[in-house]
């Protein structure tokens, strides 16, 4: 009987490799677990951005509160002679981001404003062309111009309904307006004082107390691109024809929107919040009883 020995060196030739069958297969599982992760990934990244818009809100409603704690009473919506305010580059038109800028570290940038001058005098061109972060929220792309108006992401409420910036506003920043808290008679913590909106490449930019940084609690938008698209196929009213359109909140964030309450809290409302009761929280004294949450 004969016994056959193995050379190890029989075996150095042979080769292993995948089959085109076992590489497919991993493929496709790599793409599923993509697929699964960036979503995640997307989701993450917003709740950030989400996260840091409230937190922009949040200085801006303590800037707010300091500049009542001064003075007594909150800022202006909106600085000049007479109203109602247009949506045009014609008066004084000082709003209530300007007036709160010492209480935001922008002490330099509020020392060289000429408020006597106006918002749209050459003396402010530059200043008004600045960005500041905490007026940004990190969820809108918006547009590297240098030469344009800096923008603002939020804006104050000056009426329960579409109506023009007046004097008459049953908001808490309007045209020349002075609120104090005992004037909040529906209470604080049932009142909107800012909100995030969704500027247009036709804003005038933040220094302006426009529609550009006032609102009003007439509807709440449920996503930039979407209002955009609308706004350019259906007809525009009269009043925003005329420049003395206004318009609602609105927020590039899925769901909702970020609102800081004159109390001082900040909340995210929901889209879905019933249309009677968003309207109700612009209301600074109107009386009604709260029905339903928010």
């Amino acid at each position: 009987m004969s016994i056959r020995i193995h050379s190890p060196n029989m075996y150095k030739h042979q080769r292993y490799a995948f089959t085109l069958v076992e590489l497919l297969v991993v493929i496709a599982i790599i793409g599923v677990l993509v697929g699964l992760l960036l979503p995640a990934v997307q989701a993450a990244r917003e709740a950030a951005r989400r996260t840091s818009c409230l937190n922009n809100l949040v200085q801006l409603n303590l800037a707010a509160h300091n500049f009542e704690f001064s003075h007594e009473h909150l800022p202006a919506g909106v600085l000049n002679p007479d109203g109602p305010i247009r949506n045009e580059e014609i008066g004084q038109h000082v709003s209530w981001t300007v007036q709160l800028l010492p209480y935001l570290e922008q002490q330099m940038v509020y020392s060289r404003f000429d408020i006597d001058a106006g918002v749209y005098a050459p003396a402010n061109r530059e200043l008004r062309n600045t960005r500041i972060s905490t007026l940004l929220c990190p969820s809108f792309p918006f547009t590297n111009n240098p030469n344009a108006a800096a923008p603002s992401s939020y804006a104050g409420c000056h009426h329960d309904r579409e109506a023009p910036i007046d004097s008459d506003n049953n908001g808490l920043l309007f045209l020349n307006s002075q609120v104090r808290y005992s004037d909040i008679l529906d209470g604080s913590s049932n009142t909107v004082l800012l909100g995030e909106l969704l500027p247009t490449l036709a804003e005038l930019g933040w220094a302006s107390g426009t529609r550009a940084t006032l609102r009003n609690t007439s509807s709440l938008n449920d996503g930039w691109d979407r209002i955009n698209q609308r706004r350019e196929a259906e007809p525009q009213p009269a009043s925003v024809q005329e420049g003395l359109g206004v318009g609602g909140f609105g927020s590039p964030h899925p769901g909702g929107a970020n609102f800081a309450i004159a109390d001082g809290s900040v909340r995210f409302l929901s889209m879905t919040i019933d249309p009677d009761l968003f309207r109700q929280l612009g209301n600074r004294a109107d009386g009604e009883l709260m029905n339903g949450r928010w």
